[in-house]
């Protein structure tokens, strides 16, 4: 019986084709795929997460600007991405001088540093500070 058992293991099940020799593959009989009802949606959240003016680095500059000690976790949360993202792009703000890192108890609280100048050539007159009090 153990042996017999065994031999079951070790014989691989697959699932049987499905008619025709594509292997299943073959659309037919699944019929049309049905479009959104827009109105089905009407009372539903207009929010379409789609690309943004402001990149992510911007968002967590502008969370951290507005003087409230968050969290990784709460910058993720409020930000709308993972909590690593949010280690990476706070990483890249503090090696590049635009936010300063102390530490307070077990936590980690970050200071903005208004003077940093925007990176893109086409914003390189402006500064971290006349962004944020622009959004603010």
């Amino acid at each position: 019986m153990l042996a017999a058992m065994a031999a079951a293991k070790r014989t691989p099940t697959r699932a049987p084709k499905m008619g025709g020799t594509d292997g299943g593959r073959s659309k037919i009989g699944r019929g049309p795929v049905p479009k959104p009802d827009p109105a089905a949606n009407a009372g539903a959240s207009r929010h379409v997460r789609g690309w943004t003016f402001l990149t992510n680095h911007a968002h967590v500059l502008l969370c951290l600007a507005q003087g409230e000690s968050l969290t990784a976790r709460e910058l993720s949360l409020r930000i709308g991405i993972t909590e690593r993202s949010v280690q990476a792009i706070l990483a890249d703000l503090i090696a590049d001088d635009y936010l300063a890192k102390t530490k307070v108890g077990r936590r980690n609280s970050y200071a903005v540093n208004p003077s940093g100048r925007l990176r893109h050539p086409l914003e390189s007159a402006h500064t971290v500070g006349e962004l944020i009090n622009a959004l603010s």
